[in-house]
């Protein structure tokens, strides 16, 4: 682990895997998650890849400052500091679930700078024009987020409560970390894999070190505007998505496919939300060395 610290006095946490020659390819975590969460449990194949990945823990999460009020855009700056401290001119960018929206924005204001971007299961803007933005949604995801537009003083309790729920089931049987989630089966498979089992044990705990604050930042984040239009990118972009995700439902990635200029698309008909850590370091390398 490394840290910088910001113009604005704030401190970031990152990590780097695989070889510092390699193709670099920033790693942005879902919602909650941390600078350890998503990375494969085997550096040497991400190693043999040819990748240099960095993961860093977003505002809230692990050992990175809180940043109040943050918005989606406001990680441009943030990764743009990483880079630059660790030499990096030009890399590949992707982002899951809650990292999504965080990759199109990097990819939007730093064309410059980004190569290509990875935007998975994510997110549509809550605004976007057309969409039922909780049809499809998990009645649990859509409860979290009913309590983010009811604002910090119910969200944070009940996040609160959530953290020392995940920190239990994570302990118990890290298979059940979404708890009352219904999830596919395609879901639950890659659940049950022991390799998953332990990144979840020792991502969960990280993620909580501050407490719920990065989570409730996220949420306030995705659903206020993110301060940046998906109309403004112009370098390439992957959209992948499941068909059967109950937590970023396909309404969300048709949406993104049909309004993310030039993007290519893969709607992978036989999978949710989650995949194993080998097909991720799959889809990394097919990102980042295309």
């Amino acid at each position: 682990m490394g840290t910088i610290e910001t113009s604005d006095g704030r401190t970031l946490a990152y990590e780097e895997a695989g070889d510092p020659d390699g193709a670099p390819l920033f790693l942005l975590h879902g919602t909650p998650g941390c600078r350890l969460s998503g990375r494969h449990p085997d550096p040497e194949k991400v190693r043999h890849a040819g990748l240099r990945v960095i993961t860093y823990d977003r505002p809230g999460y692990g050992r990175s400052t809180r940043h109040k009020g943050r918005r989606v855009v406001d990680c441009v700056s943030d990764i743009a500091a990483i880079a630059d401290a660790l030499g990096i001119e030009r890399f590949t960018v992707r982002g899951g679930s809650g990292g999504g929206p965080h990759a199109l924005a990097v990819g939007a204001r730093l064309p410059e700078r980004v190569t290509r971007v990875g935007c998975f299961v994510s997110p549509a803007p809550v605004d976007a024009p057309g969409l039922d933005w909780l049809a499809g949604m998990d009645e649990v995801n859509v409860r979290e987020f009913g309590w983010a537009q009811a604002g910090e003083e119910t969200l944070v309790p009940e996040l609160e409560r959530e953290v020392r729920q995940a920190l239990e089931r994570v302990e118990e049987d890290p298979a059940s970390i979404l708890g009352d989630i219904d999830l596919p089966e395609a879901d639950r498979a890659v659940l049950a894999d022991p390799a998953v089992q332990q990144l979840l044990r020792e991502g969960t705990y990280e993620m909580f070190a501050q407490g719920p604050w990065g989570w409730v930042d996220d949420d306030f984040a995705i659903l206020a505007p993110w301060g940046f239009d998906v109309a403004e990118l112009r370098v390439p972009v992957h959209i992948r998505y499941g068909a059967h995700d109950v937590l970023s439902p396909r309404a969300h990635g048709d949406w993104l496919a049909a309004n993310v200029p030039n993007a290519t698309v893969t709607v992978d008909e036989g999978a949710g939300h989650l995949l194993t850590p080998d097909r991720h370091l799959e889809l990394n390398r097919e990102l980042a060395l295309r």
